[in-house]
């Protein structure tokens, strides 16, 4: 147990037709400890395999199984920096965006990390007093001690506004106070429950940090250093941009996002965007989802296949951006935003990846 979560539980005491292009030849703040930080950048050292090739005929089952699918809208896969796949149904097009949805929150920890490097946050240990105050001013001592950390590892300690919740948190008159009134269940760096009210406190708290709004920030420091168009999205009653969902992306940008963290966060001129640090303590689990078993670092899923580790933003319905860094290889998909939850689609596209995808590029 490290020391910040000893402190958390003392303070909670006292008070979640396919396109195969031909391929080229071949921060400071409470954190895991080191020794967990060097561990997940050695899983991600695996040298490049000297004579892989590309499987077509495998690379070619995945996009047979995609278009089986009645809610896949796309599927782009890049690998070694060239596209080698890219296909989209449905009506889905190259230049239509798409709604990303909860793989934004993926979006709101680069902003994060940006704005601690930029000193604009004082660290991940900051917390919702210092941050909100006006907000925090009537909390208990406990919601007070949030911190940065906790709010973007889904660790905040507070009851979830996601799921049965969700209605009533984006009908509420005022989302930031909805969700710092919501009970706690549980100590702040405990156990992860998934919320997206706590990426809504954190778009808030770069709200008055960067004194910009968060669309405005995420277009100087990610869309023009990466050469896309990051577009107005849903705001809160008070103005806040929607912290960790309903983001639109295209494809092709969602792959560019997906970029910036395979490149260690580099963007396409060689401008150091994102730091390496960020990238990686983003990648260490910090704690794993109790409804799907999947492991979560700070606004990314983690998980393994073919003992590769595979890094994913994940939006409702289907919208993925896969960056599998052993390999060189990014996979993004787009579906139906708007088809009732069902987990079959997501099982498939994550069969895609294990079954067809790695296997073409790791043979």
């Amino acid at each position: 147990m490290s020391p910040c979560t000893l402190v958390r539980k003392k303070l909670w005491r006292v008070a979640a037709s396919v396109t195969i292009l031909a391929l080229a030849a071949p921060g400071s703040g409470c954190a895991e400890s080191a020794a967990d930080e060097a561990r997940a950048r050695a899983s991600r050292a695996t040298p490049r395999p000297a004579r892989a090739t590309l499987d077509s005929a495998r690379l070619a089952g995945a996009y047979a199984r995609a278009t089986e699918l009645p809610r896949i809208r796309s599927l782009l896969v890049e690998w070694r920096g060239t596209v080698i796949g890219e296909r989209y149904w449905h009506g889905a097009t190259r230049a239509r965006p798409a709604n990303i949805k909860s793989a934004s929150k993926s979006v709101v920890s680069a902003l994060v990390g940006i704005a601690i490097e930029q000193k604009r946050i004082r660290g991940l240990d900051a917390t919702v007093a210092e941050l909100l105050p006006v907000d925090a001013r009537t909390l208990d001592s406990a919601k007070r001690a949030i911190t940065v950390e906790d709010l973007v590892s889904m660790r905040s300690g507070l009851t979830s506004t996601s799921f049965g919740n969700y209605g009533a948190f984006v009908t509420s008159r005022n989302w930031v106070r909805y969700v710092l009134s919501r009970p706690m269940v549980a100590e702040a760096g405990g156990p992860m429950i998934y919320s997206t009210g706590s990426t809504h406190l954190l778009s808030a708290i770069l709200t008055r940090a960067t004194r910009t709004s968060t669309h405005q920030f995420a277009q100087r420091e990610l869309g023009r250093p990466l050469g896309i168009s990051l577009r107005p999205w849903t705001r809160d009653p008070q103005g806040i941009y929607f912290g960790g969902n309903e983001m639109r992306m295209t494809p092709r940008e969602m792959l560019a996002f997906g970029r910036l963290y395979l490149n260690r966060g580099r963007a396409p001129n060689g401008r150091q965007v994102l730091s390496a640090a960020w990238i990686d303590s983003s990648w260490v689990p910090r704690g794993v989802s109790p409804w799907n078993g999947y492991s979560y670092g700070y606004g990314w899923w983690i998980r393994e296949a073919h003992g590769h580790p595979i890094y994913f933003a994940w939006g409702y319905g289907g919208q993925f951006i896969f960056v599998v860094p052993s390999l060189e290889l990014l996979v993004v998909t787009t579906s139906d935003a708007n088809a009732a939850r069902e987990g079959g689609h997501l099982d498939a596209i994550h069969g895609m990846v294990d079954e067809y995808i790695i296997p073409a590029v790791s043979s």
